[in-house]
């Protein structure tokens, strides 16, 4: 893994989330996209080598508004940037740790993601990110 890639936060609403993170990090977001895969709205914002992301439900069903209903609004995951994306999941799944996607899967700002699951990382949601090609 190169470096953390961004860290991504579960927000109620863009809306009245990115100015407050426009502030807080004294820049503005520099792209906001919709995942339809993931159901989610998000804004970016670059902070020296790494990114915020943050991520609004688009379904009061989907997986940030589950999160957001069990613990509020916060970190949501931490994501590594990886040269191979394949052969790091590779890596993992025979390290033992378990998937939550068998392939990679089209992620947000043109990267290619997968997720461990929370379990086998203490707590943590961990999303591996490749810039596509």
């Amino acid at each position: 893994m190169n470096k953390i890639e961004h860290i991504g936060i579960a927000v109620k609403s863009l809306s009245a989330s990115v100015p407050l993170f426009e502030k807080l990090l004294n820049t503005r977001s520099y792209k906001t996209e919709t995942v339809e895969s993931e159901k989610v709205n998000t804004a970016f914002f670059q902070t020296g080598n790494s990114k915020i992301e943050l991520l609004e439900s688009l379904d009061p069903d989907g997986v940030i508004a589950r999160f957001i209903q069990k613990r509020g609004e916060g970190l949501h995951h931490i994501a590594f940037e990886v040269e191979d994306i394949e052969s790091e999941m590779k890596r993992l799944k025979d390290e033992g740790y378990t998937l939550l996607n068998e392939r990679p899967k089209q992620g947000a700002d043109n990267k290619l993601i997968c997720f461990l699951h929370p379990k086998d990382t203490n707590g943590v949601l961990v999303e591996l990110c490749m810039e596509k090609k």
